[in-house]
């Protein structure tokens, strides 16, 4: 498959067919399910890990912790398990909707304490409804899986999680290696990036458990210390294949982003930038309206396949961390992962095809108390 043909194709105007069957919900893997065992003393508990992270809470499966384009959740989750976990050591195929595991085989030789969710996708789900602009979501997916296994590892006192976003291999697209919790557990950055800032401290299960993509409206315009926070995660999470930025509204409208530190917010182009967002964002005319939208923008036209999958599993995982800070500070907030046309640099008077939006997400000031579910 030629990433880069498919990401071009997934930018342009044309619009995706009609939907196709989406498939089997959960991967089919081999042999019976088992149920994940309760941890012992100075285990990793697998059991609460993935319950926090990546298990489906209604019966349709739609329903999980990390938000999919469409819910259609295509992100399918292998763990290498070794020692000091709630599974014997072994490799093991996760059921999200039955919070179960099927044992596929022995765990490879040098395998650390600890487990590395490998995470690689079923195309059809996404493609069932969104044709060939699948595959950025497919990337953004699974970036946004990661940061939730890494909020969770937090969440459940494991030890600091290894992230691997590179690109550098198609299955998976991701590694998340979480330790045990002991002084074992080395601190570790995503690919060299910064480690993640905010929250600043560990979250809480029921606030993991409670994140979700509200549905718009989301009007009013976070303060600019707020926007400035939730912009400083992006930046410090999102790696250097990325810049950001965000549109906002009345009383100055234009689109602003971090200064060098992170300390301040600095303009960088005056007038209304949300309308024209809407167009990009597959015709979602209430993003006008939103109090801001944040924007990962990069990826040129020229950009190779580790280049392509880096870009867009880092934009995920950034942005799941910045959705956390956002609800952290009251804020309502939805990803927006489908961009056509979305060139921002010759928006700006910049060369054409250099810097594209890449993933997005609307915020407003709406209490989190008025929220539904997605």
């Amino acid at each position: 498959m030629d990433l880069a043909a498919a990401l071009a194709r997934a930018r342009s105007s044309q619009r995706p067919g009609p939907d196709t069957p989406a498939g089997p919900a959960v991967r089919a893997w081999p042999g019976p399910s088992r149920p994940i065992p309760e941890a012992g003393p100075g285990d990793l508990d697998l059991r609460a890990l993935l319950r926090l992270s990546l298990a489906a809470s209604d019966d349709s499966g739609r329903l999980r912790p990390t938000p999919s384009a469409g819910a259609l959740h295509p992100v399918d989750t292998e763990l290498v398990v070794g020692a000091g976990c709630s599974l014997p050591p072994g490799r093991y195929g996760y059921d999200p909707l039955r919070h179960r595991v099927h044992r596929l085989g022995r765990e490879p030789d040098g395998t650390p304490p600890g487990v590395t969710a490998e995470l690689s996708v079923t195309v059809r789900r996404t493609a069932s409804h969104y044709g060939h602009r699948a595959w950025p979501l497919l990337l953004l997916d699974t970036g946004h899986a990661a940061a939730s296994l890494h909020l969770a590892a937090r969440a459940s006192g494991a030890g600091n999680p290894d992230v691997r976003l590179d690109g550098l291999t198609a299955s998976p697209l991701a590694t998340v290696r979480i330790p045990p919790p002991g002084p074992q557990a080395a601190a570790h950055r995503p690919d060299g990036a910064p480690h993640p800032q905010s929250p600043t401290s560990a979250p809480t299960p029921e606030e993991l458990l409670a994140r979700r993509s509200i549905p718009p409206p989301l009007p009013g315009t976070p303060p600019p210390d707020v926007l400035r926070a939730v912009l400083a995660v992006a930046a410090q999470s999102g790696g250097d294949d990325l810049r950001w930025c965000a549109a906002v509204g009345a009383p100055r409208p234009g689109l602003v982003g971090p200064t060098a530190d992170g300390t301040a917010l600095r303009r960088l182009a005056t007038g209304e930038a949300r309308p024209t967002l809407a167009g990009w964002a597959a015709g979602q005319a209430w993003i006008a309206d939103a109090g801001a939208v944040l924007l990962a923008h990069g990826c040129p036209d020229d950009s190779g396949a580790p280049h392509i999958r880096r870009a867009h599993l880092r934009a995920g995982f950034a942005v799941h961390l910045a959705h956390v800070t956002a609800r952290r500070h009251g804020l309502a907030a939805r990803p927006i992962g489908s961009w056509q046309c979305a060139d921002l640099g010759a928006a700006l008077g910049a060369t054409p095809g250099r810097d594209w939006v890449v993933h997005g997400l609307a915020l407003g000031t709406r209490h989190a108390d008025e929220e539904n579910t997605t």
